[in-house]
Protein backbone atom coordinates (compact mmCIF):
# COMPACT_ATOMS: atom_id res chain seq x y z
CA UNK A 1 0.00 0.00 0.00
CA UNK A 2 1.14 3.32 -1.03
CA UNK A 3 2.09 6.17 2.02
CA UNK A 4 -0.47 8.68 1.38
CA UNK A 5 -0.06 12.74 2.19
CA UNK A 6 -2.69 14.96 2.80
CA UNK A 7 -2.20 18.96 1.61
CA UNK A 8 -4.78 21.78 3.07
CA UNK A 9 -3.80 24.00 0.09
CA UNK A 10 -4.66 27.99 0.92
CA UNK A 11 -2.72 29.77 -2.03
CA UNK A 12 -3.40 29.91 -5.10
CA UNK A 13 -6.68 29.74 -4.19
CA UNK A 14 -10.21 31.74 -5.57
CA UNK A 15 -12.65 33.37 -3.81
CA UNK A 16 -16.35 33.96 -4.19
CA UNK A 17 -15.59 36.59 -6.93
CA UNK A 18 -12.80 34.52 -8.65
CA UNK A 19 -9.77 36.33 -7.69
CA UNK A 20 -6.93 34.27 -6.42
CA UNK A 21 -6.04 35.12 -2.88
CA UNK A 22 -4.64 33.45 -0.06
CA UNK A 23 -6.93 32.09 2.53
CA UNK A 24 -6.79 32.62 5.97
CA UNK A 25 -6.08 29.06 8.43
CA UNK A 26 -8.97 28.00 10.91
CA UNK A 27 -8.18 26.85 14.07
CA UNK A 28 -11.19 24.14 13.02
CA UNK A 29 -9.14 23.25 9.81
CA UNK A 30 -6.02 22.40 12.01
CA UNK A 31 -7.86 20.44 14.64
CA UNK A 32 -10.40 18.24 13.38
CA UNK A 33 -8.37 17.46 10.39
CA UNK A 34 -5.24 16.43 12.20
CA UNK A 35 -7.66 14.05 14.00
CA UNK A 36 -8.93 12.73 10.61
CA UNK A 37 -5.57 12.38 8.96
CA UNK A 38 -4.42 10.05 12.29
CA UNK A 39 -7.30 8.05 12.26
CA UNK A 40 -6.86 7.01 8.38
CA UNK A 41 -3.16 6.84 8.56
CA UNK A 42 -1.93 9.74 6.71
CA UNK A 43 1.91 9.95 7.14
CA UNK A 44 1.71 13.88 7.16
CA UNK A 45 -0.18 16.40 7.11
CA UNK A 46 1.04 19.48 5.61
CA UNK A 47 -1.05 22.98 5.91
CA UNK A 48 0.37 24.85 2.86
CA UNK A 49 0.41 28.46 3.42
CA UNK A 50 2.98 31.40 2.47
CA UNK A 51 2.04 34.42 5.36
CA UNK A 52 4.07 33.75 8.04
CA UNK A 53 1.88 35.34 10.81
CA UNK A 54 -0.48 32.54 9.67
CA UNK A 55 2.21 29.74 9.60
CA UNK A 56 3.32 30.93 13.28
CA UNK A 57 -0.53 31.00 14.90
CA UNK A 58 -1.13 27.38 13.73
CA UNK A 59 2.81 26.53 15.52
CA UNK A 60 1.11 27.60 18.78
CA UNK A 61 -1.52 25.59 18.35
CA UNK A 62 0.36 23.07 17.72
CA UNK A 63 2.82 23.34 20.69
CA UNK A 64 -0.01 24.02 22.91
CA UNK A 65 -1.13 20.88 22.28
CA UNK A 66 2.19 19.04 21.79
CA UNK A 67 4.28 20.42 24.45
CA UNK A 68 2.04 22.87 26.39
CA UNK A 69 -0.84 22.04 29.22
CA UNK A 70 -3.09 20.32 26.08
CA UNK A 71 -0.48 17.73 26.17
CA UNK A 72 -2.15 16.19 29.40
CA UNK A 73 -5.18 17.73 29.13
CA UNK A 74 -5.83 15.30 25.74
CA UNK A 75 -3.26 12.91 24.54
CA UNK A 76 -5.32 12.34 22.18
CA UNK A 77 -4.89 15.48 20.20
CA UNK A 78 -1.31 15.61 21.39
CA UNK A 79 -1.00 12.16 19.29
CA UNK A 80 -2.62 13.65 15.87
CA UNK A 81 -0.74 16.49 15.77
CA UNK A 82 2.70 14.65 15.66
CA UNK A 83 1.74 14.30 11.89
CA UNK A 84 1.41 17.63 11.13
CA UNK A 85 3.53 20.66 9.94
CA UNK A 86 3.32 23.55 8.09
CA UNK A 87 5.01 24.57 4.27
CA UNK A 88 4.84 27.30 2.12
CA UNK A 89 3.72 25.81 -1.03
CA UNK A 90 3.00 22.53 -2.69
CA UNK A 91 5.90 22.34 -4.58
CA UNK A 92 7.74 22.30 -1.12
CA UNK A 93 5.59 19.57 -0.26
CA UNK A 94 6.49 17.62 -3.29
CA UNK A 95 10.29 18.01 -2.67
CA UNK A 96 9.48 16.90 1.36
CA UNK A 97 7.95 13.70 0.21
CA UNK A 98 10.48 12.77 -3.28
CA UNK A 99 13.29 13.06 -0.17
CA UNK A 100 11.28 10.87 2.06
CA UNK A 101 9.94 8.39 -0.25
CA UNK A 102 12.70 8.59 -3.01
CA UNK A 103 10.19 8.97 -5.30
CA UNK A 104 7.81 12.08 -6.25
CA UNK A 105 4.23 11.45 -5.40
CA UNK A 106 1.39 10.88 -7.31
CA UNK A 107 -0.53 14.49 -6.75
CA UNK A 108 -4.08 14.02 -6.60
CA UNK A 109 -6.58 17.15 -5.56
CA UNK A 110 -10.57 17.28 -5.05
CA UNK A 111 -12.98 20.01 -6.43
CA UNK A 112 -16.37 20.36 -6.93
CA UNK A 113 -15.98 21.31 -10.14
CA UNK A 114 -15.85 19.09 -13.18
CA UNK A 115 -11.94 18.32 -15.15
CA UNK A 116 -10.83 15.64 -17.77
CA UNK A 117 -8.82 14.13 -15.90
CA UNK A 118 -10.76 12.80 -12.77
CA UNK A 119 -10.42 9.59 -11.25
CA UNK A 120 -13.28 7.83 -9.19
CA UNK A 121 -12.72 6.64 -5.73
CA UNK A 122 -12.91 2.91 -6.84
CA UNK A 123 -9.97 4.08 -9.30
CA UNK A 124 -7.69 5.88 -6.56
CA UNK A 125 -8.09 3.33 -3.44
CA UNK A 126 -6.84 0.74 -6.10
CA UNK A 127 -4.34 2.43 -7.25
CA UNK A 128 -2.92 3.06 -3.64
CA UNK A 129 -3.92 0.00 -2.29
CA UNK A 130 -1.39 -1.24 -5.09
CA UNK A 131 0.92 1.03 -5.79
CA UNK A 132 3.75 1.49 -4.47
CA UNK A 133 4.50 5.61 -5.26
CA UNK A 134 3.44 7.53 -2.57
CA UNK A 135 0.20 10.29 -3.28
CA UNK A 136 -0.22 13.66 -2.31
CA UNK A 137 -3.88 14.39 -1.54
CA UNK A 138 -4.68 18.05 -2.15
CA UNK A 139 -7.43 19.73 -0.59
CA UNK A 140 -8.17 23.57 -1.43
CA UNK A 141 -9.95 25.77 0.98
CA UNK A 142 -12.28 29.11 -0.39
CA UNK A 143 -13.47 28.20 -4.22
CA UNK A 144 -10.80 26.01 -5.21
CA UNK A 145 -7.82 25.89 -6.08
CA UNK A 146 -6.22 28.41 -9.28
CA UNK A 147 -6.98 26.32 -12.75
CA UNK A 148 -3.04 26.77 -14.07
CA UNK A 149 -2.15 24.98 -10.72
CA UNK A 150 -4.97 22.14 -11.13
CA UNK A 151 -3.56 21.16 -14.71
CA UNK A 152 -0.51 20.63 -13.12
CA UNK A 153 -1.88 17.48 -11.00
CA UNK A 154 -2.54 13.63 -11.87
CA UNK A 155 -5.39 13.46 -11.02
CA UNK A 156 -8.45 15.15 -9.77
CA UNK A 157 -11.38 13.38 -7.58
CA UNK A 158 -14.58 13.11 -9.02
CA UNK A 159 -16.98 15.54 -6.49
CA UNK A 160 -18.94 14.57 -3.85
CA UNK A 161 -22.70 14.92 -4.33
CA UNK A 162 -25.19 14.33 -2.01
CA UNK A 163 -28.88 13.43 -3.21
CA UNK A 164 -29.62 17.47 -3.61
CA UNK A 165 -28.85 20.53 -5.62
CA UNK A 166 -26.82 21.84 -3.01
CA UNK A 167 -22.59 21.20 -2.82
CA UNK A 168 -20.73 23.33 -0.69
CA UNK A 169 -18.90 21.19 1.86
CA UNK A 170 -16.57 22.18 4.42
CA UNK A 171 -13.54 21.11 3.28
CA UNK A 172 -13.48 19.36 7.24
CA UNK A 173 -16.18 17.17 6.01
CA UNK A 174 -14.89 16.50 2.38
CA UNK A 175 -11.48 15.52 3.85
CA UNK A 176 -13.44 13.28 6.50
CA UNK A 177 -15.70 11.82 3.71
CA UNK A 178 -12.69 11.28 1.40
CA UNK A 179 -10.51 9.55 3.23
CA UNK A 180 -13.04 7.11 4.18
CA UNK A 181 -14.13 6.76 0.32
CA UNK A 182 -9.86 6.26 -0.40
CA UNK A 183 -8.48 4.28 3.31
CA UNK A 184 -11.78 3.11 5.23
CA UNK A 185 -12.86 -0.38 5.81
CA UNK A 186 -14.52 -1.77 2.65
CA UNK A 187 -17.94 -2.45 4.05
CA UNK A 188 -19.63 -2.84 1.30
CA UNK A 189 -17.41 -6.11 0.42
CA UNK A 190 -18.66 -7.87 3.70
Amino acid sequence: MAAVYFGLVHYPIYNKNGDVITTAITNFDVHDIARTARTYNIKRYFIIHPIQSQVAMVKDIINYWQTGYGSQYNPDRCEAFQILTTIPSIDEAVHVITDSEGVAPLIVTTDARQFSNMISYQGLRNLINRDERPCLLLFGTGWGMEKSVMEKFDYILEPIYGPGDYNHLPVRAAAAIILDRLLGEAWWAS
